[in-house]
């Protein structure tokens, strides 16, 4: 299921033609497994002869190597010696038309990748996989919400690297969520950033400070699915690129540091049927009467049976599949302490809770057309689309079993986050599960995705036992 076009999109090759008219040159890219756009400039006779022509080469050493450019530990599926790391075939999608404001207005549009011996979408291809699983399922339209928390710094790439990433400037000092006054202090680049967003194609629900030095807040607005994995991927690059503009540096990571809060990348699911109806919302009659009446748990009665087995889908996956969500090392430093800092570390769910890793947001606080899930594990440095992917994967997973909740909503009596299913604590931890043999990741995404995603993850694993970090040198240099 592909995303829904941008405004002003193409439909063929003569509107293409017409839109850039004035153009002698195309930006295009494609996204990697970390979920870092990979692209180049072409020229404007160049590009349109590859859309006419169904696409271009594109050397697949991008599925190669990590996000340092760093040739994986041990050679992968998609990108080896042994195939010479040869060519993939890069499509463009012409309805990501967008243009670059920021750099001289150039046209832009996003890529996803073909093997060329099979003509069959690379399934590591991020776009590609999320499309295949959203393909999947006829009669279900998934929808999609996302909120990015990031860190800003006075800093530029250069001076980061002088500094070696020691001693940074926040944007701004102290701890002021919600604050009116904070943006006012750097008000251009706080207005830039949302405007520039909405220009691109990407629209804005909510804008704000959050807690911690520099802190930003901003939630996408809800969309299809596929278009909102783009929005997300893309925010990023708005929000680095902008801030280019005004030497301040964004961190989209996890737990920058280890005495503030960490920075999430909420993730809010729906599933809507071919008139539009959301699926998860019970019957106006059932909402009317206080809920279904079959429901089990007070929490779930405003949910439609299919909302429920979705709900446990992702519950009984969710610790196969944690990589998808937490991709990096310093990812689950941000889930360590669990509620104390938003961050569960626990498969759950809960009415209005955010001290769960699954929110239910239904009745009687929100009307139906509104019923959600927001999955709350996820951080800032996810990859947008893996994520969806895993979360979809489960849930239609969870609705064709017709599964059943594993035990009552978070707090219940008898339910804590003792008794509940925890997650894994390290990325260690989750790639185990994650390629374990029979795991439910491989089920739902298959042998080939999970071995060379998996892979990648080891091999940052070993990147990582390598390191000799600050920590070690100041606890043992003149002591031991």
């Amino acid at each position: 299921m592909p995303p829904s076009p941008t405004p002003n999109a193409p439909t063929n090759l003569d509107e293409l033609k017409e839109l850039l008219k004035n153009d002698n040159k195309v930006k295009v890219a494609g996204v990697d497994v970390d979920g870092v756009l990979r692209g180049k400039i072409m020229s404007k006779d160049k590009f349109l002869s590859t859309v006419k022509g169904d696409g271009f080469g594109f050397c697949s050493t991008i599925y190669g190597w990590d996000i340092h450019d760093l040739a994986y530990t041990k050679e992968l599926l998609v990108a080896n010696w042994s195939n010479g790391y040869r060519d993939l075939w890069a499509v463009v999608d012409l309805s990501t038309y967008r243009r670059l404001k920021w750099e001289k207005d150039i046209p832009f549009f996003l890529c996803s990748f073909i093997v060329p011996e099979t003509n069959e979408r690379l399934v590591v291809d991020p776009r590609s996989l999320l499309e295949k699983v959203l393909g999947d399922q006829e009669g279900y339209k998934a929808m999609a919400g996302a909120e990015f928390e990031y860190f800003q710094y006075k800093e530029t790439a250069q001076s980061l690297a002088d500094k070696n990433f020691h001693n940074l400037k926040s944007l701004t000092p102290g701890m002021h969520g919600y604050s009116l006054l904070r943006p006012t202090l750097n008000q251009d680049y706080f207005h830039d950033l949302y405007d520039m967003a909405v220009d691109f194609g990407i629209e804005v629900e909510g804008h704000h400070t959050e807690t911690g030095p520099g802190v930003f807040e901003t939630a996408l607005a809800y969309t299809d699915a596929a278009r909102m994995a783009d929005n997300a991927c893309l925010f990023k690059l708005v929000a680095k690129s902008v801030g280019m503009k005004y030497d301040i540096m964004p961190t989209f990571m996890a737990k920058p540091w280890g005495d503030l809060p960490g920075c999430s990348g909420h993730i809010h699911v729906s599933l809507r049927d071919s008139n539009g109806r959301n699926i998860f919302a019970v019957t106006e009659e059932e909402e009317k009467s206080g809920g279904r009446k079959d429901a089990e748990y007070d929490d779930v009665k405003y949910l439609s049976k299919e909302a429920e087995w979705f709900l446990a889908g992702l519950l009984e996956g969710m610790p196969d599949v944690v990589p998808m969500f937490c991709p990096t090392i310093n990812s689950y430093k941000r889930l360590q302490g669990g509620q104390a800092m938003w961050a569960p570390d626990t498969a759950s769910y809960g009415y209005d809770s955010r001290a769960a890793s699954v929110r239910i947001l239904s009745g009687p606080g929100v009307k139906g057309y509104a019923t959600r899930f927001e999955v709350r594990v996820p951080g800032a440095d996810m990859n947008p689309y893996y994520a969806l992917s895993a979360i979809f994967a489960l849930g239609f997973r969870g609705i064709k079993n017709k599964t059943k909740l594993p035990y009552g909503p978070l707090n219940s009596p008898g339910v804590t986050r003792d008794t509940v299913k925890h997650l894994p604590t390290s990325l260690e931890g989750a790639v185990e599960a994650f390629m374990a043999k029979g795991s439910i990741a491989r089920e739902v995404l298959g042998d080939y995705f999970v071995d060379h995603y998996g892979g990648t993850r080891e091999h940052e694993l070993e990147v990582w036992k390598k390191a000799v970090t600050d920590w070690e040198v100041a606890r043992y240099f003149e002591l031991v």
